[in-house]
């Protein structure tokens, strides 16, 4: 068979910038627009070029807000697609510097080469399949809208200081129903100045509706989270302390298969909670930061549940007393180091989940087809 024909893409809203290759020849360029109609012509080319030299085809382009939709539809014509991520693809400074499409695309070319012909390994990335894809739609919208929530909240008390509205005595100072009242009563004053009011009364339109929809997207996930395919999953991470339905999800939908990692340091690299290394020549191996790579969502939840975790007598609290007694002015080395056990811990925990609902399957299947089997004699006998 003949070497095969590679393709780098440039990928935008609107345009596809190609270059493509085959073996060592000169590359071609060639633009496309990012439509149905353009793709879909893009493809019936490529496979043209295929059959007439009889060589298969290797599409690359990079990983954005496009998400996966030209790797499906690459896929489905049966011609090979990697994803690959930008993080991890090098780029000196000169090219960061003067960076266009073309020298995109042909550093992608180059990469796709040394790894047809040289065998180099691609940074690609894993693509998660359609389910998970619209499961983390409703779990990011739920997060998006206790984000928007919290804004929401920060401006209101930042227009109650501008303008020293000061809470009464009494009132807690969280986000009771006293409080509420008490906004509400505000706003509906007449005697405050008529911008601070429609402000005020703007905002706490805007809380509520964003409140509302808050309730509406919990009712979806603990939908999603009894279906089978999370349901077991969820009763395993849930019986941590510190972690709930949301929590649970956000750690199952973005990290996905649980099967591809094999050992905790994969997971902890996966997740962006180890630090980075800085090792040259003889030089001691200096260790940084986080390298943050991976979900940053995940590193938020797991933030918020290892607080939750320490705050109360246990193993982990007593852990991230001792480290933060060793430096008391970096206390978030020990707040890292308690979210990087508790992934860990829940990439066990789920992994036994999905393992327990794959031994399950069978019986539950049986046990659906002998439902219908026994509604259907009896609708039989009914007749």
């Amino acid at each position: 068979m003949a070497q095969p024909i590679m393709v780098a893409c440039d990928l935008h809203d609107q345009t596809m910038l190609l270059k493509i290759a085959q073996g060592r020849g000169a590359a071609e360029t060639r633009s496309a627009p990012n439509t149905r109609a353009g793709r879909r012509r893009l493809i019936e080319d490529l496979q043209a070029r295929s059959a007439t030299a009889r060589a298969p085809l290797i599409f690359a382009y990079e990983a954005s807000g496009q998400g996966f939709g030209l790797h499906d539809e690459l896929t489905v014509a049966g011609i090979q697609c990697h994803v690959l991520a930008p993080t991890k693809i090098v780029r000196s400074p000169k090219q960061k510097q003067n960076k266009t499409d073309e020298k995109d695309a042909e550093l992608l070319l180059q990469l796709l080469r040394g790894h047809v012909l040289a065998g180099n390994p691609l940074p690609s990335v894993w693509i998660p399949d359609p389910q998970t894809r619209d499961d983390r739609e409703a779990v990011r919208a739920r997060l998006d809208a206790a984000e928007k929530a919290s804004g929401l909240k920060a401006q209101i008390k930042g227009l109650l200081k501008r303008n020293r509205l000061i809470r009464p005595e009494g009132l807690s100072a969280g986000w009771t129903r006293a409080v509420w009242a008490w906004l509400r009563a505000l706003a509906a004053d007449q005697g405050l100045p008529g911008g601070v009011r429609a402000a005020l009364c703007s905002l706490l339109r805007q809380l509520e509706f964003t409140e509302q929809e808050i309730k509406h997207l919990d009712d979806v996930l603990l939908g999603l989270a009894s279906s089978p395919r999370y349901a077991s999953a969820i009763h395993e991470l849930s019986q941590l302390r510190g972690v709930g339905v949301l929590t649970a999800l956000v750690f199952l939908t973005e990290v996905g298969d649980l099967k591809r990692f094999t050992n905790r340091r994969q997971i902890s690299a996966y997740l962006g909670l180890v630090p980075r290394s800085n090792e040259s020549g003889g030089s001691n191996d200096r260790k940084g930061h986080i390298t943050r790579q991976g979900p940053s969502r995940v590193r938020r939840v797991l933030c918020q549940a290892s607080w939750a975790r320490v705050r109360r007598e246990g193993p982990e609290r007593d852990a991230y007393q001792r480290i933060a007694q060793k430096n008391p002015k970096h206390k978030k080395i020990a707040v890292v180091a308690t979210m990087r056990r508790l992934g860990v811990l829940m990439w066990h925990r789920g992994r036994q989940g999905l393992a327990q609902a794959e031994a399950y399957e069978p019986l539950r299947r049986a046990m659906e087809f002998k439902g219908v089997a026994r509604r259907a004699a009896d609708s039989a006998a009914a007749e």
